[in-house]
């Protein structure tokens, strides 16, 4: 029996900025990681990521999100062994998707591309891996939003250097307590 979300128990925090409508155009940093960590992309030779059928996969379902969403325009990307960060832009209204109640909402919100990304991703590596309905990525993602052409040049360039800097990184195998 899966137990409910009781806020005076569970104390979860949300990570998302009080008051910001996540649905604005603008320039968002994300950042997914796999459940547990778990390297199931490929490896990183010579400062490389090589991907393997599962990383392509994500790459692919990444490179689509556009096709889903045309209001979605996508900037670097960099898939790692074990998680994935990308910078996207909501430039405006785009498919209609329903809200809570029902109701056509003209505009995707963060959450709705993030979702979309997680659960298509989730669904056809699960099945490459034949471990369809086990959870794949972490409950929640890292979100940024990007403020200025400084910040975004700044945030390209931690994307494209991650692969080179994968034994430093904090998601890294050899540095994950799995305790």
């Amino acid at each position: 029996m899966k137990s409910r979300y009781m806020p005076e128990i569970h104390h979860r925090r949300s990570i998302r900025l009080k008051g910001y409508e996540y649905s604005r155009t603008g320039a968002y940093f994300v950042t997914v990681c796999v459940k547990n960590r778990e390297c199931l992309f490929g490896d990183i030779f010579d400062g490389r990521m090589v991907l393997n059928d599962a990383g392509r996969i994500v790459e692919r379902v990444w490179k689509d999100l556009p096709a889903r969403f045309p209001s979605v325009e996508l900037d670097a990307f960099a898939l790692m062994p074990n998680h994935v960060h990308g910078i996207l832009a909501l430039v405006g209204a785009g498919l209609a998707l329903p809200d809570k109640q029902g109701a056509a909402s003209s505009a995707p919100t963060l959450g709705d591309v993030v979702r979309t990304f997680k659960s298509m991703s989730a669904i056809r590596v699960n099945r490459l891996l034949s471990c369809s309905g086990q959870p794949f990525w972490q409950r929640n993602y890292y979100e940024h939003i990007i403020r200025n052409d400084d910040e975004l040049n700044r945030t390209r360039e931690y994307i494209q250097g991650n692969p080179a800097n994968w034994s430093m990184d904090e998601n890294h195998s050899d540095r994950i307590d799995r305790r």
